[in-house]
């Protein structure tokens, strides 16, 4: 159980909270973490448990369905929260450049989705924002 909470805590401490440079080489944001440890967190590597007895294996397996269960939940509960959709219910404030965003993988945990920051925004026919130009620490992404 202190794993998990110790996940969780490296989590919610690693949720971004600026961005200190619009540099894309210097793309580091300030997280809770940085405050704590002067660090960004990071996840720990999983370890070999091929030789551990039969009950450390079923207790691996319970705690990695614990976090893969919390993990579900904070990409369904939480991470919509984050961007409330009122599309049917009035105008909000269009996409602007300079706006910082988190690039969701199905492909990595979410203490490794890389963060962006819109470069350049493409209105539609409609003058709604429909695809913008994400520059990362590694490059520039082009029309999400």
């Amino acid at each position: 159980m202190t794993t998990v909470l110790v996940q969780i805590e490296a989590i919610l401490n690693s949720r971004p909270l600026s961005v200190l440079s619009s540099e894309p080489s210097e793309l580091l944001p300030l997280t809770p973490s940085h405050f704590l440890t002067l660090t960004p967190l990071k996840t720990l590597p999983a370890r070999d448990i091929s030789d551990e007895n039969v009950n450390l294996l079923q207790r691996k397996h319970i705690i990695d369905h614990v976090i893969q269960s919390f993990w579900k939940r904070w990409k369904v509960e939480y991470l919509h929260t984050l961007q409330i959709r009122q599309k049917w219910l009035k105008t909000g404030k269009p996409i602007q450049k300079g706006t910082v965003v988190v690039l969701k993988s199905d492909n990595s945990a979410p203490l490794d989705w890389p963060l962006g920051v819109i470069d350049d925004v493409h209105p539609g026919k409609d003058g709604v924002v429909r695809v913008v130009d994400v520059r990362t620490a590694s490059g520039f992404i082009v029309d999400l």
